[in-house]
């Protein structure tokens, strides 16, 4: 019997947890959902806090490979990776995840890390988080040479180990410029620079049929095409530190969304980019993970209302005669308003994004989740 009240609610945080962090087969409908799913809900009872097997607790740095083939990768990981050691009983998946392997990196000093899309939203707090922690920041903005407000609070802090510079992913001689401006920045460029953070990402929203192709062109152009160049670009001085890549994607990258499609197809191929370059990276040292956030768009600047108006107005006025005739103008509506409704819905808190990302440049080893913390407190309240 499926869990009811607070445990249907644990159960539900558990679940979370597995699709945040990306476990190859939590994706519903996969060969390996089921299996997950029944163990989420078995977890979730009284009876389910016991030792749990190793494999169904490593998060994705460690699994390369198809979602579809979740059996193959889990036995992939085996193969190429040192089993983690069990964390003894009691110790399923923690919402909100803290990592059992906590040794962090050090020093952190050392380290140089770019962060892409750092006007605002994950990139600008990204940034000014890791800058607290020691590392040498550089934050791509793409604002820089118009003065916007996030660069301004940046280049505010006057910190020599924070330094915003013009980016624009799409460009690929900026992208080019930007390079030689890091590689020039670092004490030793021969031993390369620790991470790549590619968090530069737009959205839209519109039925498949409501969506023109220059926007699929234009959300492809920087949430994935952008992500492959920057990337490229970085891999020598990535490979020389055999540091850390660490691509921002999205649930939708795991679970299509109508009225999402271009953003949810981006974020797909951010998925299996980041599979085949983790392959790619294993032999060489360097680390590849995906972050992958629900909703947090009331805590970005992706939307507000007038936008989604001015998007929605557009829309419309370009939509071919038969198009406009067969769904009409009270369905179009009802879309907008939901979509309204959705963006002021969900979190406005983003550390636990950020944690991630911090976790994915700076832990030393293998990631695991442990609900020892979370079950401790349920039973002491």
């Amino acid at each position: 019997m499926r869990p009811r009240g607070e445990d249907a609610a644990f159960a539900e945080r558990l679940w979370t947890s597995l699709y945040f962090w990306g476990i190859p087969g939590s994706r519903p409908g996969s060969p390996a959902g089921g299996l997950l799913s029944s163990a989420v809900w078995w977890l979730s009872s009284g009876r389910g806090v016991v030792s749990v097997p190793w494999w169904l607790r490593v998060l994705p740095s460690a699994c390369p490979g198809p979602r579809p083939c979740a059996s193959l990768a889990f036995a992939h990981c085996f193969l190429l990776s040192r089993r983690p050691e069990p964390l003894g009983r009691g110790a399923p998946l923690l919402p909100g995840s803290r990592r059992a392997f906590s040794n962090e990196v050090r020093p952190v000093g050392s380290k140089a890390v770019l962060v892409t899309g750092c006007d605002s939203g994950f990139g600008f707090s990204l940034a000014k988080h890791l800058h607290s922690k020691g590392f040498l920041v550089f934050a791509g903005c793409l604002m820089k040479d118009q003065g916007g407000d996030g660069v301004k609070e940046l280049d505010g802090l006057k910190s020599d180990r924070l330094r915003t510079i013009q980016l624009n992913v799409c460009k690929g001689e900026e992208v080019e410029r930007v390079v030689e401006v890091v590689r020039s920045s670092l004490e030793d460029p021969e031993k390369g620079m620790w991470g790549l953070v590619n968090n530069a990402g737009i959205s839209t929203f519109g039925e498949v049929e409501f969506t023109s192709m220059e926007t699929y062109k234009e959300v492809a152009e920087v949430n994935l095409w952008g992500t492959v160049q920057m990337t490229k670009a970085f891999l020598p001085l990535i490979r020389r530190a055999r540091g850390r890549i660490v691509n921002i994607s999205s649930m939708l990258g795991r679970m299509a969304n109508p009225a999402r499609s271009p953003y949810c197809i981006t974020k797909f191929g951010v998925e299996a980019f980041s599979d085949c370059l983790r392959y790619e990276m294993y032999p060489l040292g360097v680390k590849v993970s995906v972050v992958e956030p629900g909703n947090f768009i009331a805590a970005t600047s992706l939307y507000n209302p007038e936008r989604i108006q001015a998007i929605a107005n557009k829309m419309w006025d370009e939509l071919p005669e038969v198009v406009r005739k067969d769904y009409g103008r009270k369905y179009f509506d009802e879309k907008i308003a939901r979509m309204q409704a959705y963006c002021n819905s969900g979190s406005t808190d983003i550390s636990p994004v950020v944690s991630a990302w911090v976790t994915a440049l700076s832990s030393a080893g293998v990631w695991l989740a442990t609900l020892k913390e979370y079950i401790r407190k349920r039973k002491r309240g």
